[in-house]
């Protein structure tokens, strides 16, 4: 039987006026030591003994010791008083760190692991969940169809955008190849290098649930979620539903604290219709944004909201590709093409010849047809890909990789371009097609929108105003954003994984990334 949930009522708490003042009274005697609250009750206590005496030991009058007594006071307003303005100075922070365990000093992380937060009802450990919706770009959110990820942005936040990584397939150590959607190909450790967010969280002692996320289901030194529910397609949405609040719903000491779920519905549609097409707009995109309302009403039906970090990704965008122009490798090299021993990835090429072959004299050969192409295509060896890639410095990276620009495509006559999908992935991020959706509720974004309000305050902001920047609003202008809703700039997806680490507490456990250090400290 699920717990019964419920929230509280402002009979329960008060009235607002009064809840409110009481919670800053509980939160400053919480910031105050025991020995400051005793030194204080002995100052009270001295100010308000023998006030009906009218002369004291010394003979002194009432009035002389009704005056020192209210200097004592003023003495001690005052003290007060800037001990309340220190205060005010990190009112949201603080505010918000003490009432919902947030990150922001060692012993508020210790909350969130080890601590435990009442909904009401039941107990929780500060917990996180992530939900990756393949192939969901960016800018899908703008075409007006999906109202209830706009509306959990509005109450979070949201990123104009997550630059995607480059993808690759093959290993030429072990002659096998990558297929995401295959478990005997993909779930084999020794493809990941990488360490999994939920590895770096079990390692620190919290309980995971992976929700056919990319990934098996053992890493390299032996590590596995919790709990773990295999890649299966054609999943209904409502059953994933289903299984991740049965899993918040579980007692506490079986309940996961980090939770990551995958859903490839929307990838798979683009892919088969394109990114413009009926069943992605009209079905598929109102199906997931319905699943994101459906989840976030169940958070918050539960009174979690304070207490859950939700976080709603893609890993990358969708390019129309119904009309596409092909570039012939095999024209290009003539009897070079027949060296090639392997080709990796795609829509980029990755270019592997013969040992014997002249690499270097095919290498001229494409870049002096990637100048006459008028910017069809590029080529990269490991020298000279764009460090954005975070693709070049391993063994599994092609010595040569021809990378075709938005639109075109890299084929041979033989193939001619066969099998080709009307939507596609893969090209270099930086086209804004390939972004991909960054939405997140819970603690984290009310810290980080209650931190950007106070600095919109801030006397630097309003003066810049005076000269037309309004640097109070970062957002204004962009997209179809409400005033209230804070816009993250563009950032690379591969900050991710120090953000969940940071979310639970751990980011002193993470392992190292690609990710920019740091990068989320203004944010806390």
């Amino acid at each position: 039987m699920k717990p019964e949930y419920m929230k509280m009522d402002s009979a329960a708490t008060g009235s607002p006026r009064h809840s409110l003042h009481a919670d800053a009274d509980e939160e400053r005697k919480a910031l105050i030591s025991p020995e400051d609250r005793r030194l204080d009750r002995e100052a009270e206590y001295e100010l308000d003994t023998d006030i009906d005496s009218p002369y004291d030991e010394e003979g002194s009058s009432r009035l002389q010791k009704q005056q020192r007594r209210a200097t004592q006071r003023r003495r001690l307003t005052g003290i007060v008083l800037l001990l309340s303005l220190l205060l005010i100075g990190a009112a949201l922070p603080v505010h918000r760190l003490i009432r919902v365990g947030g990150s922001g000093c060692e012993g508020t992380r210790r909350l969130r692991t080890e601590g435990l937060v009442s909904n009401g009802t039941h107990e929780f450990k500060k917990s996180a969940l992530i939900v990756s919706i393949d192939g969901l770009r960016a800018d899908y959110l703008d075409r007006g169809l999906t109202p209830h990820l706009l509306a959990i942005s509005k109450d979070g936040l949201r990123a104009k955008s997550m630059k995607p990584v480059f993808p690759n397939f093959w290993d030429p150590v072990t002659d096998r190849e990558f297929h995401y959607n295959r478990a005997d190909a993909s779930w084999n450790a020794s493809w990941w290098f990488g360490e999994p967010m939920w590895e770096t969280a079990e390692r620190a002692g919290i309980i995971t649930a992976n929700l056919m996320w990319p990934g098996p289901p053992k890493t390299r030194t032996g590590t596995s979620p919790t709990y773990f529910i295999p890649w299966k397609d054609k999943v209904p949405l409502k059953e994933k539903l289903d299984q991740i609040l049965a899993w918040i719903d579980l007692p506490l000491e079986k309940r996961p604290q980090f939770i990551m779920a995958y859903e490839p519905s929307l990838d798979q549609a683009g892919h088969l219709t394109g990114p413009n097409s009926p069943l992605v707009n009209q079905k598929v995109l109102k199906e997931v944004d319905v699943f994101a309302k459906d989840l976030h009403d169940a958070i918050e039906a539960r009174n979690l909201t304070d207490i859950f970090d939700i976080v709603f990704v893609s890993d990358h965008g969708m390019a129309d590709m119904s009309h596409p122009e092909l570039v012939y490798v095999d024209d290009i090299l003539q009897e070079g093409f027949n060296r090639i021993v392997h080709e990796d990835g795609w829509p980029a090429m990755g270019l592997r010849f013969a040992s014997k072959a002249d690499q270097e004299t095919y290498y001229e050969v494409l870049m002096n047809a990637s100048i006459a192409s008028n910017g069809k295509f590029d080529v990269y060896t490991h020298e000279t890909m764009p460090e954005r890639w975070h693709f070049a410095h391993n063994e599994r990276i092609a010595p040569i990789y021809v990378v075709p620009r938005l639109g075109y495509v890299l084929t041979d006559r033989i193939e001619n371009g066969a099998g080709m999908s009307k939507g596609n992935h893969g090209y270099d991020n930086e086209y804004e097609s390939m972004h991909a959706m960054f939405v997140a509720h819970g603690p984290f974004s009310a810290v980080v929108k209650a931190i950007e309000a106070d600095r919109a305050k801030s006397p630097m902001r309003r003066f810049a105003s005076l000269f037309g920047r309004d640097l109070a609003r970062p957002n204004k202008g962009w997209h179809s954003t409400a005033h209230d809703t804070y816009v993250m700039e563009t950032f690379e997806n591969v900050n991710i994984y120090n953000l969940m680490m940071k979310l639970l507490g751990i980011e002193d456990r993470a392992a190292p990334t690609n990710g920019t250090e740091g990068f989320w400290d203004k944010y806390f």
